[in-house]
């Protein structure tokens, strides 16, 4: 029983998987790296807050918004994916700059700011149903499936 479960799991992974990783869409596998980055980038600068390293802040807010202005980051052309994308630049630059000012509480509201339009603008991408993200989790799960 155990081995036809587990052999069932290994079999739906890799249903899941290879859509993933056969760069049948280049242009989502960009995005769902890009939005890995992001992630990796956010969880970074979430440390460097629990850990009040300034300088650990400033560097991985500042590649949140390098990311932020790549190419592939620009998957929709609607107002309002414009206005949070704004929302998030601008976001960070207040982490930023309370990070410089050494202002634990300034960046610590400034941090949840940047998650709350992040989840505003992955639930209008959802309602879009264009672009979907949930190739990211694909995506993300293929990444710790490799390791």
């Amino acid at each position: 029983m155990t081995r036809k479960l587990k052999m069932l799991a290994a079999g739906l992974a890799l249903l899941i998987t290879v859509p993933a990783l056969s760069g049948h869409d280049k242009e989502t596998s960009k995005l769902a790296k890009l939005m890995r980055k992001k992630l990796d980038s956010a969880q970074k600068v979430l440390e460097g807050l629990a850990l009040e390293d300034y300088a650990k802040i400033i560097k991985h807010a500042e590649e949140l918004l390098d990311t932020s202005k790549a190419v592939e980051w620009h998957v929709h052309k609607t107002p309002q994916y414009e206005l949070r994308s704004n929302e998030f630049r601008r976001a960070l630059d207040g982490l930023i700059e309370k990070a410089r000012d050494k202002n634990l509480d300034g960046v610590s509201l400034s941090y949840v700011e940047m998650t709350l339009t992040c989840v505003k603008c992955h639930k209008h991408v959802r309602n879009l149903g264009m672009g979907r993200l949930d190739d990211f989790s694909r995506a993300k799960d293929a990444g710790s499936a490799a390791r």
